[in-house]
């Protein structure tokens, strides 16, 4: 018994929903940063499942363009969060609006 393919779509599309609601709803920086991630989630899991479901010549294509994702987004995570620890440290707050102040 194997799950739709639809299904999977439908699960990436949530996420990636609750992701792009997170990045436009919240201001905070580490919000924004999980929003990312949920999104990249999405894709992830989209991957995968077209990969599995269409098959062809290499079936674990998706698997390795998923760990890729994950291996970017770990970067990603340490980069953003090093960054907001700077902002933090600067501004003294993690509210995207804050380093606008740098202009002036």
């Amino acid at each position: 018994m194997t799950v739709p393919l639809v299904w999977y779509v439908l699960l990436a599309l949530i996420l990636f929903t609750i992701g792009l609601v997170v990045i436009v709803s919240r201001h905070n920086l580490i919000y924004t940063l999980m929003g990312v991630e949920l999104i990249l989630n999405g894709a992830n899991i989209n991957f995968i499942a077209f990969a599995r479901a269409l098959g062809g010549e290499y079936p674990v294509a998706g698997n390795i363009f998923s760990i890729f994702v994950i291996v970017l987004a770990a970067a990603e995570a340490a980069v953003a969060l090093a960054i907001v620890l700077h902002v933090f440290g600067h501004f003294g707050s993690i509210r995207p609006e804050d380093p606008n102040m740098l202009r002036e």
